[in-house]
């Protein structure tokens, strides 16, 4: 899946799952039930042991499915993720020199920050990541796109699956959630349940091709 397919997914589906485990072996079958139950996005993270081995078996075996790479904290990391096909890159907080990395590999980076001054800054090269979400909750989110209108950001950290649809309808592009993803039994019904929980008149996601994620990782 090319890069502008992933970020176009992403806003398709409003959920990332965002797959914290314990080995290798635990990510790639995880990552093999979010596929089956037809996730076109999702994202590994580097806090996993053996990481790089699970991002090239989830890729191997979803070829149709973005796999990203979260918890990208310096250049090396990028570097190592993007040269195992990582199909996006997900900071936890501002990384500059990440940056020309991803843009050079035309692979979208969704850089983390909590601030306005950060959200803003992320935001205006492409996706942000609001991080940690749970601390300022859904209002947080309004306030931000108050002053940031149609700007793209996904809430992560401490979002139940129940709550997805709080911040959908507070204006998130997507939702991360983590394990409370793999609690349930059908993940395919209970995404969908969660993203139809979002109230008429919100939880519809900005236009994925305005503001340049794409152009501009």
């Amino acid at each position: 899946m090319s890069a502008v397919d992933a970020i176009a997914a992403l806003g398709r589906g409003r959920v990332l799952p965002i797959l914290r485990s314990a080995s290798a072996e635990e990510a790639v079958g995880a990552a093999a039930r979010l596929a089956a139950a037809g996730i076109e996005v999702i994202e590994l993270m580097t806090t996993t042991p053996g990481w790089e081995a699970a991002l090239a078996g989830v890729r191997a075996a979803h070829p149709a499915t973005a796999i990203g790479v979260g918890t990208i904290a310096d250049a090396r990391l990028a570097e190592r993720a993007l040269a195992r096909g990582a199909a996006f890159l997900v900071s936890p907080w501002p990384v500059p020199d990440v940056r020309p990395l991803a843009a050079e590999a035309g692979v979208p980076l969704l850089e983390g920050g909590f601030t306005p001054g950060e959200v803003a800054d992320a935001t205006s090269r492409g996706v942000a990541k609001l991080f940690p979400a749970h601390v300022g909750g859904p209002q947080y989110l309004r306030g931000l796109l108050a002053v940031l209108p149609g700007r793209r950001i996904v809430p992560t950290g401490g979002i139940a699956l129940a709550a997805v649809g709080d911040w959908l309808e507070a204006g998130a592009f997507a939702v991360g959630v983590g394990s409370d993803l793999l609690r349930v039994e059908d993940v395919g019904a209970a995404v969908a349940a969660a993203v139809a929980g979002a109230g008429a008149g919100g939880g519809v996601a900005p236009d994925a091709s305005s503001g340049g994620a794409e152009a501009r990782p």
